[in-house]
């Protein structure tokens, strides 16, 4: 028999025993078919649907027009305001991201110390602001650009200043607000993730580590802790990645829409112009293609180096 033969029939064989498989867990499939269903409807086929109007001239009235690499073409080498808005994004997103995540796991092992009732309100206390609704609203009144704001009215009675600074229009104080504000909100659902994965570690491993050699806190964090929290870490990033990319609600509630000189402008903003106020929707897709396609390079490296823990 030869060669081509052999690989032909040893495909069959393995096609033939993963059939048989999948009709051995057909119940499992059944369970999975309403979550497959609702994902194939809300998120794939709304992803390759932006991904082809992103190619053509869209604006809701007219049927789409082909235009193939027009919006590409005009959003790298014609849009000045989209290159602001992916420098501002990038800065975000370098900044807030990783400092976000790091605190986030820090904050957890920190928290996982501390007696049960104290953790447990611990993790409220920091957990909160992530999803409070009137979190904007308080900020918006501490970085008020008149002297009842709290900053400015603390500043100026300490004689740090002597006319208030307008934090949320001057394009010079707009960015160091909005990404001290991000961070402040940080602690989201991989905050969680990380209290949750450490309260999972076996603590038999903890005396093991110490009988074989470990002997300081750092150590047992190193060569214990976060290899156990492989799966937690992988997730904490990439809803951190996600969150810093996708950045558009806080700089439009802050700093206004459109901001000073679009100073905090960014790429989910810009989407947002083109595609509910201009209703391009063409230009909006190609937009959200682009940062699709950026967040999945980034998660891509950041979960190739955090697969390396450990290892």
């Amino acid at each position: 028999m030869s060669t081509m033969h052999k690989f032909l029939d040893l495909r069959r064989r393995t096609l033939s025993v993963k059939w048989y498989q999948a009709r051995q867990m057909r119940v499992c499939y059944l369970f999975l078919l309403p979550f497959a269903a609702l994902f194939l409807t809300f998120y794939i086929l709304p992803m390759a649907t932006s991904i082809r109007y992103s190619f053509t001239y869209y604006n809701i009235l007219e049927p789409p027009r082909y235009i193939g690499l027009a919006n590409y073409i005009n959003l790298i080498l014609q849009d000045d305001i989209f290159l602001i808005s992916v420098k501002n994004t990038f800065i975000i997103a370098v900044i807030t991201g990783p400092i976000g995540y790091i605190l986030s796991f820090m904050f957890a092992w920190f928290i996982n110390e501390l007696p049960r009732w104290l953790r447990s309100v611990a993790v409220v206390i920091f957990y909160a602001p992530s999803i409070a609704g009137n979190a904007y609203f308080i900020f918006s009144i501490i970085f008020r650009g008149d002297v009842y704001g709290y900053l400015n009215s603390f500043l100026v009675r300490i004689g740090v200043i002597h006319s208030p600074i307008l934090w949320l229009t001057d394009p010079k104080y707009m960015m160091p607000v909005v990404v001290m504000v991000l961070l402040w909100m940080s602690m989201g659902t991989g905050f969680l993730a990380f209290v949750a994965g450490l309260k999972g570690v076996d603590q038999a491993q903890y005396e093991a580590g110490y009988v074989d050699g470990i002997r300081n806190r750092w150590q047992e964090l190193y060569y214990i802790t976060l290899p156990n929290m492989r799966p937690m870490l992988l997730f904490g990033a990439v809803m951190s990645i996600t969150a810093a990319f996708s950045v558009a609600d806080q700089t439009m509630a802050l700093c206004g829409y459109p901001s000073t000189d679009y100073a905090a402008h960014t790429v989910v903003t810009h989407l947002f112009d083109y595609g509910y106020t201009r209703f391009d929707m063409g230009y909006a897709s190609a937009i959200a293609t682009l940062l699709f396609l950026t967040m999945i390079l980034a998660n891509k490296a950041i979960q190739s180096m955090l697969r390396r823990l450990g290892t």
